[in-house]
């Protein structure tokens, strides 16, 4: 179950919006845990070619990821904007 917020989740397996948060946070931490980010997650090599060609030869995207060096499709990035930026990047991904 992917995009759906707590409150549908909970309404869907019949769990309160603390235990899906709960057990969400919990997932969340295991995937975020050293043993499992050190062994799936690492930056593009220098050779590697970011941004796609798809992305390079279209000038609607293009702009967007002149400084891409790639990301996991669906995750959300840590980041601390200022307080100007807070907004910009709330729920980025």
């Amino acid at each position: 179950v992917t995009g759906l917020s707590t409150r549908h989740l909970g309404e869907r397996f019949q769990c309160s919006n603390e235990t899906i948060s709960k057990y969400f946070k919990c997932v969340l931490n295991a995937f975020a845990s050293p043993p499992i980010y050190q062994l799936y997650v690492w930056l593009p090599g220098a050779d590697d070619p970011t941004p796609l060609p798809e992305i390079l030869q279209n000038s609607k995207y293009y702009p967007y990821f002149t400084d891409a060096i790639g990301a996991i499709d669906g995750t959300h990035i840590t980041c601390h904007p200022d307080s100007e930026g807070h907004d910009a990047a709330r729920n980025r991904k």
